[in-house]
């Protein structure tokens, strides 16, 4: 049987790890077992914190909805359901951005889901 030595392969391995161990505190990153469990539990969150990061977003769009149909004399509640009543399809990253940047035309969506839900109510 040949002799196999890993030479450049294993070195290759240890390398990319440690290099992504780099700025660890202490042992993580210079010794690579503590620093491949290091980074194994790094990609472990970054994966993970992808996915929160989503949820987090739309937590924030529904507060500045929220906030901005108070202004109007809605709740946020209210609001999404006069706009879907009244057939506007925006969603709620969009409907934060013109509450935050556009107070006027959020305004104007604001009365055309009192209107939609006015109408609603009377049919």
């Amino acid at each position: 049987m040949p002799r196999v030595k890993r030479g450049t392969k294993r070195s290759d391995r240890r390398k990319k790890i440690l290099k992504r161990a780099s700025g660890y505190f202490l042992t993580k990153s210079k010794l690579y077992q503590a620093a491949q469990e290091a980074v194994e539990r790094g990609l472990k969150f970054s994966y993970s914190g992808r996915r929160q990061k989503k949820r987090q977003f739309r937590a924030i769009w529904i507060v500045r909805i929220g906030a901005a149909a108070k202004l109007n004399g809605l709740s946020y509640s209210q609001l999404i359901h006069g706009l879907k009543t009244a057939g506007i399809e925006l969603d709620r990253k969009i409907l934060a951005d013109i509450a935050v940047h556009d107070a006027p035309g959020f305004t104007a969506l604001a009365e055309q889901a009192k209107n939609a839900l006015k109408d609603g109510k009377a049919a």
